[in-house]
C-alpha cells in the first residue's frame, strides 16, 4: 500500500533503459546483470556476490537493526555501520556523567562492550522465486478481497513448511506491486554489543547543517560486535556468549580509489516508488511534502531552543531531533529534484505512450485502457484524506512523546495481559528520555496546528470544544500538568496492577480522554476511507505494474526497494549541482579543520584530532600528498536503509561505508538523475585512521584482513 511516509514516484523510463546502473537489483537474479558489471571493470562473478552452495558477500552482510545495513570486517563477529543507525544505542548507553556522545566510547577489550537489549541484526540465508505457487488459483477470483485471502493462505503455508524443514525465519514478500513473489530465509542475532563510537562532533560532524549535503566531513560510523551461543546460533544475551564466526568478512583495502573506478553497494535499501502515476506525483509535491516540511519546521524550532541551553536536554532530545530532521530536509530535496527534472511532466508523457501501446492491442485495451482515468479519480478522492493523515501523524502520533504513553494505556486496557514486563521496560525507557517542559510545548504548538490547519470535518467534537473557549491555552495547560500519562510512578504503579483499576484511573484522565476523542475520531472518519482509497489504488497499481511488465518483456527492469537485499553499482564520481559549480569526488581532513566552530556542538572538532592533524601523523591512511581522504561519492543508486553499506571496489574489497545521498538527488526514490544522483560514503581510511591513531584502539585493526 502507497503511505505518505514515503510516496516515490515514477521514474524516467528512457533513463532506466539506457542507465543500468540506475537500480536496486535482486542479488539471487545477478546473473543478469553481471556482464554489465564486468563492462565497468567488476572483476568478481556472480557467485562471489550471491551463493548458497558456498560463502559469498551476501553472507557478511545483516539488516542491522530496524532500517540499516552493516558489514563483518573480522572472523570474530565485528561489525561496522553508521554512528547514525547505531546512535539510539550510544545515546542511550550516554549521561551527562558518561557523555558517550560528546566524548566517543572505546572498548579496549571485550569485556568493556557494552550490552543492548532490542538490538538484533539479521542475515539473509537463501532466496527463492515462488510466485507460481503463490498466485496459482488467483487469477479465476473476482474480487480483491478474495484473491488476497487466497495469496496470504498460501504464503502462510509455505513460511511454515518452510520453517519446519530448514529451521530458518521465513517470510514472503511482494516485488513489481505484487506481480512476483520471493520466500526469503532469514536469521536472527539478538546479542550485538557496542564496540566502539567516535565523539559526535566526529560521527556526525556538521549535524543537520551538513546532512543530505556534499562536500561532507563526516565520521559516520560505529562499531558493534555479533556474539553467539557455542555452536554459533543465535542466542538471548549471556555473559557466556562468544564472539560469532562468520562465513564471509570483508577485506578492508587501504591503497584508496580514483574517479572512474567501480563500486558496489550491497545492503538492504528501504522503500521507493519509481513507478507511481503523475496524479500521485503532483499530491506528493504540491500538498504531502509541503505539510509534512512545515510542520516539522515547528517541531525543529521548538526542540532546538530547549536543546541549545541544556545540556542534559540536548542527551535526552538528540536522537528524537536527528530523526526528525532527517526526513524534513530530505522532502525538500525531494521536491527542489522533482521540479527541476519537471517529473509530472516527463509522467504525462510517458502515460500519453502508455495509452498509445494499450490501444494498438485489443486485449491490453481492455485490460489495462482504464488504468491512468482510474488513477486521475482516485487520487482527487484520496487528496483530502491524506492531509488529514499526515497532520495526524506528524502532529499526533509522531508530534508529542506523552501520545506514547496514551498509546501504551490504551492498548493495555484493550489487552487481555493487562501489564508485562516489556511494557514496564517501554515506560522507564520513555521517562529517561522525556522533560514534560519540552514535551507540553510540543504538545500545544502541534495540536493547535493540527487543529487550525485541518478542515473542521476531520476534528473531533471534543477539540473543538476546547479550542472555541477563548482560555484554551490555559486549559490545555492545566490538563497536561495534571496529567497521570505524565507520571512515572503513576504508570508505573498501573502497569503493576493486575486488576486493571489503575488503567482505568488513568483512562478517566482529562488528557488521555482528549487524545483518544482524537484517536477514535481519526480511526472512524479518516483512517477507514483513506486505507480504503488506497486498496483501490492499490489494486490499480498492480495492474499498471503488470502493463509496464508486459510493454519491457524484453528489457531488464529493477523492482522498488522493499527493504530486502539488494544490490547497486556505479563508479566513483563528482558531480554538478547547478551552473558554475563542480565538485570533487572526495574531501579530506583539511576540510574539517576549515569547518571547526568551537562554539558549536556540531562543528567543534575534538583537540586530539586537530592535534593529529597539525602533527599529519596520518599513518598509512593518508594520499600520496600526505593528506587524509574523509569521503567520497559515487554513482549508485541508494537510499534509506542503505545507511550503512558496505561500498565494494572491483575486486570484493571494502573501500567505503555508504551513509547519505547528496541534497541534490534525494528525488532518487522517485526518479533517479544519473547527472547529479551521488551516495556519498565514508573512505575507510579515514574509519581506520580514527580507530587506530584518534582513539587508540588499534588492537581491533589486528582481527580484519587489510590489503593493498
Amino acid at each position: 500500500m502507497v503511505k505518505k511516509i514515503v510516496f516515490p514516484l515514477l521514474f524516467s523510463f528512457v533513463a532506466l533503459l539506457l542507465q543500468a546502473r540506475e537500480g536496486m537489483w535482486i542479488p539471487l537474479l545477478q546473473d543478469q546483470n553481471i556482464e554489465e558489471m564486468h563492462q565497468m571493470g567488476c572483476k568478481l562473478n556472480a557467485g562471489d556476490i550471491y551463493s548458497t552452495s558456498h560463502p559469498s558477500m551476501k553472507d557478511a552482510i545483516v539488516h542491522f537493526g530496524r532500517g540499516c545495513t552493516g558489514e563483518l570486517i573480522s572472523p570474530e563477529g565485528l561489525l561496522v555501520t553508521n554512528y547514525h543507525c547505531g546512535y539510539t544505542q550510544i545515546q542511550s548507553h550516554s549521561s551527562v556523567e558518561n557523555d558517550y556522545l560528546t566524548n566517543g566510547f572505546w572498548a579496549m577489550n571485550r569485556g568493556e562492550e557494552l550490552p543492548n537489549p532490542g538490538l538484533t541484526v539479521t542475515f539473509l540465508i537463501d532466496m527463492e522465486d515462488v510466485t507460481d505457487s503463490v498466485l496459482a488459483g488467483t487469477d479465476t477470483i473476482a474480487t480483491l478481497t478474495g484473491k488476497e485471502s487466497l495469496i496470504n493462505k498460501k504464503m502462510s503455508a509455505i513460511i511454515i513448511d518452510q520453517e519446519e524443514k530448514t529451521g530458518y525465519d521465513a517470510t514472503i514478500k511482494p516485488f513489481y506491486e505484487g506481480n512476483r513473489y520471493y520466500l526469503l530465509l532469514t536469521q536472527t542475532y539478538s546479542d550485538v554489543r557496542l564496540v566502539g563510537a567516535p565523539p559526535s562532533a566526529i560521527g556526525k560532524f556538521g549535524g543537520d547543517t551538513d546532512n543530505w549535503m556534499w562536500p561532507r566531513h563526516t565520521g559516520d560510523f560505529s562499531l558493534f560486535r555479533i556474539y553467539a551461543d557455542k555452536d554459533n546460533k543465535p542466542a538471548d544475551y549471556s555473559p557466556d556468549n562468544v564472539p560469532y564466526h562468520p562465513k564471509s568478512y570483508f577485506p578492508i583495502k587501504i591503497s584508496g580509489i580514483n574517479k572512474g573506478d567501480f563500486t558496489m553497494v550491497f545492503g538492504y535499501p528501504g522503500t521507493t516508488q519509481e513507478y507511481l502515476p503523475s496524479a500521485a506525483i503532483e499530491m506528493i509535491m504540491n500538498q504531502s511534502d509541503p505539510d509534512c516540511i512545515s510542520i516539522r519546521d515547528l517541531k525543529l524550532k521548538i526542540l532546538s531552543s530547549f536543546m541549545d541551553n541544556n545540556p542534559e536536554t540536548r542527551i535526552k532530545y538528540s536522537a528524537k531531533y536527528a530523526s526528525t530532521s532527517n526526513a524534513w530536509k530530505k522532502w525538500q530535496g525531494e521536491v527542489t529534484g522533482l521540479k527541476r527534472l519537471n517529473t509530472i511532466d516527463e509522467k504525462k508523457n510517458f502515460e500519453k505512450e502508455f495509452t498509445r501501446w494499450t490501444n494498438q492491442n485489443e486485449q491490453f485495451s481492455r485490460e489495462y485502457g482504464k488504468i491512468i482515468p482510474r488513477f486521475e479519480e482516485l487520487y482527487s478522492q484520496v487528496a483530502p484524506f491524506q492531509k488529514a493523515y499526515d497532520y495526524y501523524t506528524e502532529c499526533i502520533y509522531r508530534g508529542f512523546d506523552v501520545y506514547k504513553n496514551y498509546l501504551l494505556v490504551s492498548s493495555l486496557l484493550s489487552s487481555k495481559n493487562k501489564t508485562n514486563t516489556s511494557s514496564l521496560s517501554t515506560l522507564r525507557t520513555f521517562f529517561k528520555d522525556y522533560s514534560p517542559e519540552v514535551d507540553y510545548e510540543l504538545f500545544i504548538q502541534l495540536i493547535s496546528k493540527y487543529y487550525h490547519d485541518l478542515p473542521d470535518e476531520f476534528q473531533s467534537p471534543e477539540l473543538k470544544k476546547i479550542f472555541r473557549n477563548k482560555n484554551y491555552e490555559g486549559k490545555f495547560k492545566q490538563m497536561y500538568s495534571k496529567s497521570r500519562l505524565t507520571s512515572k510512578a503513576v504508570l508505573t504503579n498501573a502497569l503493576k496492577d493486575s486488576t486493571a483499576k489503575q488503567l482505568n484511573k488513568v483512562a478517566c484522565d482529562p488528557l488521555y480522554r482528549l487524545l483518544d476523542s482524537i484517536t477514535r475520531f481519526y480511526n472512524n472518519h479518516v483512517r477507514n476511507s483513506y486505507f480504503s482509497l488506497y486498496d483501490k489504488i492499490d489494486e490499480t497499481q498492480e495492474k499498471y505494474m503488470k502493463a509496464i511488465l508486459e510493454k519491457n518483456k524484453d528489457k531488464m527492469l529493477y523492482p522498488d526497494a522493499n527493504s530486502t537485499m539488494r544490490v547497486s553499482y556505479g563508479k566513483v564520481e563528482g558531480f554538478s549541482p547547478k551552473d558554475g559549480i563542480t565538485y570533487n569526488y572526495y574531501t579530506t581532513l583539511s576540510g574539517v579543520i576549515e569547518k571547526d566552530a568551537p562554539d558549536i556542538y556540531d562543528y567543534k572538532v575534538p583537540e586530539k584530532l586537530k592535534k593529529l592533524y597539525r602533527e599529519k601523523d596520518f599513518g598509512r591512511y593518508c594520499l600520496p600528498d600526505s593528506t587524509l581522504p574523509v569521503c567520497f561519492t559515487a554513482t549508485n543508486h541508494t537510499t534509506g536503509g542503505n545507511s550503512g553499506s558496505p561500498v565494494i571496489d572491483a575486486e570484493g574489497n571494502l573501500i567505503g561505508i555508504n551513509f547519505d545521498r547528496c541534497w541534490e538527488g534525494t528525488m532518487s526514490d522517485l526518479e533517479f538523475d544519473p547527472e547529479k544522483c551521488r551516495n556519498i560514503s565514508l573512505d575507510v581510511r579515514y574509519f581506520l585512521f580514527l580507530v587506530d591513531k584518534f582513539a587508540g584502539a588499534g588492537y581491533l585493526l589486528n582481527e580484519m584482513k587489510i590489503v593493498n
